[in-house]
């Protein structure tokens, strides 16, 4: 696994692709375009990868040693919803594309394909990222009101304070609004994948958001449990 080094903040892509020289012209073309790039060369290798890197964008071969690219992607889509996911096809067999954007891929790109289109199609897929992150900068639900970017929530008009995590964890609800999201995905999403957290370690912060947002912590209504499989965020309630 091989990284460019970082110029500031660029957006990370991960690059999981077996063929040397195409993952070589790949990573010239995209640190061209100012992207840090990361490189994996096996199925096993590039699901590591994108769970301890947590990159901006994963560029995925379907035909990988270890695994193969639909194996890795519906991996993928287990523990995060939103990550980008373009699927690279050697065939461009109709039913390559269908499968993976069934599993969960946001797009493909069929071999031979030239930088011009591979940069097009990233760029796009990061746009629609960009965008819905923006979508949800400012929301609210009952008499909480939420300004992600300034780091700051009221409740009924008073401040309430919050941690950095606590709002990672509530963010991480919020855009991922009435989907059932189990305790080890919230781990991995907000933690990381190599914090070695329980669901314990869930179910305290929830508790403490539950205390500080709803209205009746014990009988919570936007953060509640759905029994035996996790929790379920919803601005309108449960009861609603």
């Amino acid at each position: 696994m091989t990284q460019a080094p970082s110029r500031g903040r660029q957006e990370n892509i991960l690059v999981v692709e077996d063929d040397a020289g195409l993952r070589l012209s790949i990573q010239m073309t995209l640190r061209a375009e100012g992207f840090r790039v990361t490189l994996a060369k096996t199925g096993p290798e590039g699901l590591d990868a994108a769970l301890a890197e947590r990159p901006d964008l994963v560029l995925l071969d379907v035909m990988l040693p270890g695994m193969n690219g639909f194996e890795v992607c519906e991996a993928l889509r287990a523990r995060d919803a939103e990550l980008p996911i373009l699927m690279v096809t050697a065939k461009g067999e109709m039913e390559d594309r269908v499968r993976g954007l069934r599993l969960g891929a946001d797009d493909y790109l069929v071999k031979p394909f030239g930088a011009a289109e591979l940069t097009a199609r990233i760029h796009a897929a990061l746009r629609r990222t960009r965008l819905r992150a923006r979508a949800v900068e400012t929301t609210s639900f009952a008499d909480v009101t939420i300004d992600f970017g300034a780091h700051r929530v009221e409740r009924a008009g008073v401040q309430v304070e919050m941690t950095a995590l606590e709002m990672r964890l509530l963010h991480y609800f919020v855009t991922h609004e009435d989907s059932l999201l189990p305790r080890q995905r919230i781990l991995d999403a907000v933690w990381g994948a190599d914090y070695f957290g329980t669901d314990r370690t869930v179910d305290n912060f929830i508790n403490r958001l539950r205390t500080k947002l709803e209205k009746d912590p014990k009988n919570a209504v936007h953060i509640v449990t759905v029994r035996g499989a996790g929790y379920r965020f919803s601005r309108k309630g449960s009861g609603a």
